[in-house]
């Protein structure tokens, strides 16, 4: 269990968290080399049944991250995301989904400290539980 690496799928929005990204790397900001990126184009668009998919896959941990509040490129995109994962966090929790495993922050372009400090919080979170054994229906995620 000490050696466990999980594999973390970020869907990051292009505007503000991929580039903020983007800044921990040409910066050199150390982090666990624990997440798989997806650039979406707002995290307005990640839809519920992308992180369904994404744990069932074999991802140990997802993670949405999008613009700060009234900083979204499309003026609420980051409202209707926050709704969006605020109602499934409750309905995993229904379920008995283990709340660790689900994540969600603001990071703006210009704080790569920050998303790295991001990504080592969610690394920590998820290997408090352990590997995703209990949701996995078919292993894809390398």
């Amino acid at each position: 269990m000490a050696d466990f690496q999980p594999k973390i799928l970020a869907f990051l929005c292009n505007w503000c968290s991929y580039a903020g990204a983007d800044l921990a790397g040409v910066s050199r900001i150390q982090y666990p080399p624990t997440t798989r990126v997806i650039r979406v184009p707002c995290s307005g668009r990640v839809n519920p049944f992308f992180l369904l998919k994404a744990l069932q896959t074999g991802a140990d941990g997802v993670l949405v991250s999008g613009c700060h509040p009234g900083d979204c490129h499309y003026i609420t995109g980051n409202y209707y995301a926050r709704r969006r994962f605020t109602a499934f966090v409750d309905l995993m929790d229904f379920l008995g989904f283990e709340m660790e495993r689900l994540n969600f922050s603001w990071c703006s372009a210009a704080e790569g400290q920050k998303f790295a400090d991001i990504v080592k919080t969610v690394t920590d979170r998820v290997v408090s539980v352990g590997e995703n054994k209990f949701f996995v229906k078919e292993n894809f995620i390398d």
